[in-house]
């Protein structure tokens, strides 16, 4: 069960408001990072006035609209797996055009953030979710939450090397926290190696692998803590079962998150926005 870092808010402290980043991204329609940059680029408005910096507290009755659009009650959260195919990054928007992982989600889903990222390059499992809290929630080194991945390398693969990347290492500047590795097989020059991480880092496995002189032909992410890629078929995504979610979240933390689900259905009031 993940770990909860902070205590869950009390109705009274929930009565008496929360940020505005805060209230935007538990109604799934950013990150709270992302709501930030909303405020700055004028989009977001406070009972009909446009907001200019994130210190506001939205409190119960409040009207709040994101590019026009009334800001909906916190939809039950969902989580989703998904396999991400090389050649796809991991946003919304690509100031290169390149495609990326939205583009290619099913259109019935709703509007939905990564939880992490792979980059461009690596493949595998990805967890996407409509809640910006627990998008936030399961990133953070505090969950403890372990990431796999099966990594094809090639170059002189010394076993002791590897060993040592549990006790941390240091590259270019740059700490990283313990790397557990399994070396499984070799077959035509190539090492099939299983790594196992729990902060996440950008790149942190090719930069930690490149550093050791190895060249990653193939990096596939097969778990992300209890979750795993199995055999979901690439660009396929599959819902986490909401008894598997409070399972694995806990029921406390699960209701924290977001309201109840007084309809029955999931609203698609926010939908992906195209890239």
């Amino acid at each position: 069960m993940l770990r909860n870092p902070q205590p869950d808010k009390t109705d009274t402290e929930r009565q008496a408001g929360e940020r505005i980043a805060k209230a935007v991204a538990r109604a799934g329609i950013c990150s709270r990072r992302e709501a930030e940059r909303f405020i700055a680029a004028g989009r977001i408005r406070l009972n009909g006035h446009i907001l200019t910096s994130p210190a506001v507290t939205v409190k119960p009755g409040d009207a709040v609209t994101v590019d026009g659009k009334p800001l909906q009650p916190p939809e039950p959260v969902k989580l989703w797996r998904y396999h991400k195919a090389s050649g796809l990054v991991t946003t919304h928007r690509d100031p290169q055009g390149r495609a990326t992982v939205f583009d290619h989600l099913p259109k019935r889903l709703p509007r939905v953030i990564s939880i992490g990222r792979l980059d461009l390059a690596s493949e595998g499992l990805l967890l996407l979710t409509n809640d910006g809290m627990l998008a936030r929630r399961l990133e953070l080194p505090a969950t403890a939450w372990t990431r796999r991945y099966r990594v094809c390398v090639r170059g002189a693969v010394e076993k002791a090397r590897l060993d040592r990347l549990a006790q941390g290492t240091t590259v270019e500047g740059m700490d990283y926290g313990a790397i557990i590795v399994t070396l499984d097989t070799v077959e035509n020059g190539e090492h099939w190696l299983t790594m196992c991480l729990k902060e996440g880092k950008n790149r942190e496995i090719r930069r930690v692998l490149q550093y050791l002189g190895l060249e990653v032909r193939k990096l596939v992410r097969t778990a992300y803590g209890p979750f795993q890629l199995g055999n979901l078929a690439r660009e396929q995504v599959d819902e986490v079962p909401c008894r598997v979610l409070r399972d694995q979240l806990g029921a406390k933390l699960m209701s924290s998150l977001s309201g109840p689900d007084t309809s029955g259905k999931t609203r698609n009031a926010h939908r992906r926005r195209s890239s």
